[in-house]
């Protein structure tokens, strides 16, 4: 098959559709990833077709903004600034690209033009979910950024009504005329609900595991999960020999990570300094963007624009990030307890889930100051419950191979569709 693979998203959205992609590729199959030029170089060292729509200094701005991570402002900002200007682009990717007959589509929720090109030119769809938190539940609903009345206690009749109102509110008002007039250009009918355009009606896969999201009877069909794919670069970068060193000079360090994308962390590294020191510990700093990174840092404490986390999280004491489901999957796979501070997005329903998994916590960013900080960590670290908890799950995970059931599924969908056209 012709594989087009759509992400949309900063790294942590990219890298399962990359690992998806080399997977696929190595089943034989012609994959061109289309996506932002920020990671032409990443797709290109993982032995893939490229196709860019924006360019990177376009991701740099988006990221800049520092809406993207407001807590009710975030998801409007991503609607207006990333999914709409997207959709007319990936779209003509897709036209420019795909051979009748023989190609797939693979995208992300916010893949607008993916979805409307399945339609325009009868391509099949995987639709690639990578946390619960985009599907949405009345019976198990998930938690958001804002202060919503959706907890289990609450009848799944209330939850749908809340659904509808937030939906005609925050997405229909924003998506539904813009993509509709999108739609008419290419001379397909309006559809009703944006929140359609988040699903395929051929193929929904869950890049997580049933146990960390239980499919719900509500979610849009079909729709299967296959784990955490945990692609992280790793075979396309070598351990460098001053990380080899630093871990090697000491007890195990703490990770802190406010997300790859994330410009506006001067504070959050702040505390970080702050919050090893006050315990004594190592520390390792994680930021493409060194100017985020206090100077003079001690010797104890290292900055590394990036390391592949499957590299230096299973010699690592604990892991404090913004609760991106990349980020969180990895710490689980380690066996590390993992302190969230999320902020927008789906990081408060992971951050959630991991509480409630009793292998990790969460304090508010509003809270995030090296007393907490410092106080928590602690707790956790010298939790035997956390500890075993965090064993048992990284245990549980061994062996899961979730890019090979996610291609074995995609190789189904595309066989037969290929077949009935």
């Amino acid at each position: 098959m012709k594989v087009l693979v759509c992400p949309i998203g900063s790294a942590g959205d990219v890298h399962p559709f990359v690992g998806i992609g080399v997977t696929l590729a190595k089943r034989g199959h012609d994959v061109t990833v289309v996506t932002s030029g920020y990671f032409r170089d990443l797709v290109i060292r993982s032995g893939l077709q490229f196709e860019e729509i924006g360019t990177a200094d376009e991701f740099l701005k988006l990221a800049g903004d520092p809406n993207i991570w407001h807590p009710i402002r975030g998801m409007s900002y991503i609607f207006k600034h990333g999914i709409l200007p997207t959709m007319p682009r990936q779209y003509d990717g897709i036209r420019n690209l795909y051979s009748p007959g023989e190609t797939i589509l693979i995208a992300s929720c916010l893949g607008f033009g993916a979805r409307t090109a399945h339609e325009s030119f009868n391509l099949p769809l995987v639709t690639v979910h990578l946390q619960p938190q985009v599907l949405w539940s009345s019976r198990r609903s998930p938690k958001m950024a804002l202060p919503a009345m959706l907890g289990d206690w609450v009848p799944s009749w209330f939850k749908q009504l809340q659904f509808n109102i937030g939906e005609r509110i925050l997405i229909n008002s924003q998506l539904l005329a813009a993509t509709n007039q999108f739609r008419d250009c290419h001379r397909l009918p309006p559809i009703q609900r944006a929140t359609s355009y988040f699903y395929s009606p051929q193929c929904n896969i869950g890049l997580f595991p049933d146990w960390y999201g239980p499919p719900q009877p509500d979610w849009p069909s079909p729709t299967w999960v296959t784990g955490f794919p945990l692609w992280d670069e790793s075979s396309i970068c070598e351990v460098s020999d001053e990380l080899e060193s630093f871990l090697n000079e000491g007890e195990p360090p703490i990770v802190f990570t406010p997300g790859s994308a994330m410009m506006h962390g001067k504070q959050f590294f702040k505390t970080a300094v702050a919050a090893c020191m006050r315990m004594g510990a190592r520390g390792l700093l994680l930021s493409r963007f060194s100017n985020q990174i206090p100077e003079d840092l001690p010797c104890a404490i290292r900055h590394f624009k990036y390391l592949p986390f499957s590299q230096v999280l299973h010699r690592s004491a604990a892991l404090v990030h913004h609760g991106g489901i990349g980020t969180v999957s990895q710490a689980l796979a380690a066996g590390i307890p993992q302190l969230i501070m999320p902020m927008s997005h789906d990081q408060p329903d992971n951050a959630h889930r991991i509480k409630r998994l009793g292998v990790g916590d969460k304090i508010s960013r509003r809270s995030f100051q090296a007393p907490k900080v410092s106080r928590t960590l602690n707790t956790l670290l010298y939790s035997a419950s956390v500890r075993e908890k965090c064993q048992a799950i990284a245990r549980r995970m061994q062996g899961d191979d979730a890019l090979e059931a996610t291609c074995n599924i995609i190789d189904a969908v595309g066989t037969r569709c290929t077949n009935l056209s």
